[in-house]
């Protein structure tokens, strides 16, 4: 597999003699090979091998996330993930889950770790080859017993963790509102995707033991995971090592499905919002597109149009505001990749200190009314050949969040197959100038656009 993704970088990379204008760039690949089973208690597991480092690599997705939640329950999902990762489990009591790998040579945040975003959550680990064992026993563990070890302490620890955590990237963070307050417009009240990851922090705060404890039993079972395993494995003695510690686990009861709200494919009305930022040193503009989720045929041309608009210095809206017009001081533009029915597109700026908002924001919205004229078969390949890169860099990791580990279960996950993977990087090569002019057309249009307008206001005598 080590040959296989060089031999891609090198295709991405290689230098050919100048093609025609009309001759379309090579297409690169990527395939992950893999083998795939499900335990009688319902736990899929994929099986990655690569001989090229005495590594291994776990990833366990679960398939809970915020959208699972309930009005008045928010950031449990995220709150979950801490308590999994800090509290200790019944073998492995608090602290000992993070010390016995990093004993092994593993780091605490990069090769062990969790994250939740709106449609799952996941934890991996990454050891050296002979250490497997150990982490398929301690992600074992925990999916057993954690509710053993769970106290109103511990609970307690952890939401003030999280409360911290929301104060310090949401609320007192410069432009740190925008993604709730996108969130809540591109999304109506009653759709799973309308309330932020971290929850809201009175949600936070009236979470009970009893709340946390039926949260855990009802997704973090086997029946609603994918482990996936990647690295110097052999196989048969892996999988006998899966059956030995997950095997007994019991199969949960089938957690009920997301609440179904349909979206109608534009917003149907321009919205706009100004918020004053004590904490922005600039004014600043996001503006959010509601776009086709990460399951429609026209993902590929939105995760482009994330990476043409405003990545890198070749990009039009770089060259338009920061070089020619001088109007903003950087640019931004990327999707998020949500499994359910719809997407968000996010696209902004940020000016110069003291410049006008309503100027800045002008500048913006007039580039993104225009933006089709500005797509071009050179812009298209500058994405094409951004993101094949990217994938591929990616891919030279077997765990962690990116890594072929996580990709796989993605896949399991996501699309109901893990070498969705390997069909990415066509479907991106295979999107046309044409595509990505009609995506503008339907979904970039003023009644589907929200705009948060961030104006800088002073400090209140006594803020820190």
């Amino acid at each position: 597999m080590r040959r296989l993704l060089l031999a891609s970088i090198l295709v991405l990379a290689a230098v050919p003699p100048a093609p025609s204008a009309a001759q379309a760039p090579p297409v690169p690949s990527v395939r992950l090979e893999y083998e795939e089973e499900t335990l009688p208690n319902g736990l899929r597991v994929i099986y990655h091998v690569d001989r090229s480092a005495p590594v291994a690599a776990t990833v366990l997705w679960y398939d809970v996330a915020s959208k699972h939640e309930q009005t008045g329950k928010t950031g449990f999902a995220h709150l979950f993930e801490h308590l999994m990762l800090f509290t200790g489990s019944r073998n492995a009591p608090e602290g000992r889950h993070f010390g016995l790998l990093e004993a092994v040579g593993a780091r605490a945040g990069n090769d062990i770790n969790g994250t939740t975003s709106w449609d799952r959550t996941n934890f991996f680990q990454q050891v050296p080859a002979h250490a497997l064992e150990l982490a398929l026993w301690l992600e074992a563990d925990r999916m057993a017993t954690l509710d053993e070890a769970l106290n109103e302490t511990k609970l307690v620890n952890q939401r003030e963790v999280v409360k911290n955590e929301r104060r310090q990237s949401n609320d007192n963070q410069p432009y740190g509102q925008w993604i709730e307050r996108m969130l809540a417009h591109l999304y109506p009240v009653e759709h799973p995707y309308h309330h932020p990851v971290i929850g809201y922090m009175q949600d936070l705060e009236n979470g009970s033991l009893q709340d946390v404890r039926g949260f855990f039993r009802t997704y973090y079972v086997p029946n609603n995971a994918v482990l996936a395993i990647a690295g110097d494995i052999d196989v048969p003695q892996t999988k006998a090592m899966v059956r030995r510690y997950f095997g007994g686990i019991p199969r949960g009861p089938e957690p009920a499905p997301v609440r179904d709200v349909p979206l109608p494919p534009r917003l149907g009305q321009a919205k706009r919002e100004v918020i004053p930022d004590a904490n922005a040193p600039a004014p600043a503009v996001y503006v959010g597109y509601r776009v086709p989720g990460a399951a429609s045929a026209q993902a590929p041309a939105v995760s482009l149009m994330a990476t043409l608009l405003a990545t890198g210095r070749s990009s039009p809206l770089y060259q338009s505001l920061v070089r020619d017009r001088q109007a903003a001081t950087s640019v931004f533009s990327f999707n998020f990749g949500l499994a359910q029915d719809a997407d968000m597109l996010i696209v902004g700026a940020v000016g110069k200190p003291g410049a006008s908002p309503d100027s800045l924001e002008a500048a913006l919205l007039a580039e993104l009314d225009g933006i089709a004229g500005r797509i071009d078969a050179p812009a298209l390949q500058r994405a094409q050949a951004s993101e094949g890169f990217s994938l591929v860099n990616q891919l030279q990791t077997l765990g962690g969040f990116g890594g072929r580990g996580d990709v796989l279960a993605e896949g399991a996950i996501f699309h109901g197959d893990p070498g969705w993977i390997n069909g990415w990087l066509p479907a991106l090569s295979a999107v046309t100038v044409s595509d990505l002019q009609a995506l503008v057309r339907e979904r970039m249009t003023p009644d589907n656009r929200a705009v948060l307008v961030f104006v800088p206001t002073p400090r209140a005598t006594g803020d820190q």
